[in-house]
């Protein structure tokens, strides 16, 4: 019995597009309906360039196939999305000759590579956390020595201080000897791996309770802030104090760049399509909260540093803020990923194993 050949094509694991030689959508499979976030009766006769848009990989090379006969590929394209996350994928291009030898047509193939990339981001944070670990503990053993030291010289000559000078001088030792032991404590944090205290949590109580907490602070008083959370979210297993910290920090950060005013909208939704590997080999689906702010954007050269520890372009800050951040989401399993763009705002993702109780 003959197949169907809609059948054959639902049935592979790629997104595959089949454009005429005008361009225009002939056919799609079930994945690349997925991908666009659309169905296979609303793109067919599109254009190519209607899908993603003209300057997407997926227009360039079909056109570039349509008008050479040669089969071309790139790697790593993001696909924006309106309902769900924004993916990565790979796009390759193959023409389908006709009698005349000429281009007839062409086969699009997009594979999706989000979760992959995902995956290795999560190794490379957890690999680069560990090494800064390792380094922290070092550093922190070399200097919380003589603090000890320098601090009670530095109360002995307030105390012994003959003139007002003087004795401001020895206030000033002591203080900043307490502002650096504090950041030597807060880099013992990354050293000694402390073990989360895992319990069911609700995230939407969390998250109202850091906007709470917020709420009276000068920092945010020209911010609207937007709700919108999914109602069917369940508890996931997490460390509710360290998840605190976590959203206290980026949300912080959040209304220091709208001081002028704006919007802060978070979101949280789950994926079930995209899942982490959590300690015991097993994939569970996956919880994103997303913060997005409608304040200046990061210019690209400071994106990159972002999380580098003591990386900082704020006056009197540490720069540890958004790398204890990033620790705390690894060590839970999961990933903070930062976009941005200079007058667009920036988007903060935060990634979170669905992990559930017993």
């Amino acid at each position: 019995m003959p197949l169907d050949l809609q059948r054959v094509l639902d049935a592979v694991l790629d997104g595959v597009i089949v454009v005429d030689r005008e361009g225009r959508v002939e056919q799609v499979n079930a994945e690349a309906c997925r991908i666009l976030e659309s169905s296979s009766e609303a793109l067919h006769g599109q254009p190519i360039e209607r899908l993603l848009g003209r300057t997407h990989a997926v227009a360039k090379l079909a056109r570039a196939v349509l008008a050479t006969g040669r089969t071309a590929l790139e790697s790593d394209h993001p696909v924006e999305r309106r309902l769900d996350m924004n993916l990565v994928v790979d796009v390759a291009a193959s023409p389908m000759f006709g009698e005349s030898g000429t281009p007839d047509g062409a086969v699009l193939a997009l594979r999706d590579r989000t979760i992959q990339q995902a995956l290795q981001q999560v190794v490379g944070e957890r690999e680069s956390l560990a090494a800064f670990g390792r380094i922290a503990a070092g550093i922190a053993h070399e200097v919380k020595n003589p603090l000890g030291g320098i601090r009670g010289a530095g109360e002995i000559l307030a105390l012994r201080a003959v003139d007002a000078k003087t004795r401001e001088a020895a206030e000033l030792i002591v203080r900043e000897t307490d502002r650096i032991s504090t950041l030597v404590d807060d880099l013992m944090l990354f050293a000694r791996g402390d073990k989360l205290a895992f319990a069911p949590v609700n995230l939407h109580q969390v998250l109202d309770e850091v906007l709470d907490l917020l709420a009276h602070d000068p920092i945010g008083a020209r911010v609207r802030v937007e709700r919108r959370f999914d109602p069917s979210l369940p508890d996931l297993l997490a460390d509710r104090d360290r998840l605190i910290q976590v959203f206290l920090n980026l949300v912080r950060n959040a209304l220091q760049a709208m001081e002028v005013g704006g919007t802060l909208t978070i979101r949280t939704r789950v994926s079930v399509d995209h899942r982490l590997l959590i300690e015991d080999g097993t994939r569970v689906p996956e919880v994103v909260i997303e913060l997005r702010d409608t304040g200046p954007g990061i210019p690209p050269d400071v994106l990159e540093n972002l999380a580098t520890p003591f990386f900082t372009t704020r006056v009197g800050g540490t720069g540890l803020g958004l790398a204890l951040s990033r620790n705390w989401v690894a060590r839970h399993g999961g990933a903070l990923r930062i976009a941005s763009a200079l007058g667009q705002g920036t988007v903060v993702s935060v990634s979170l194993p669905l992990r559930r109780g017993p």
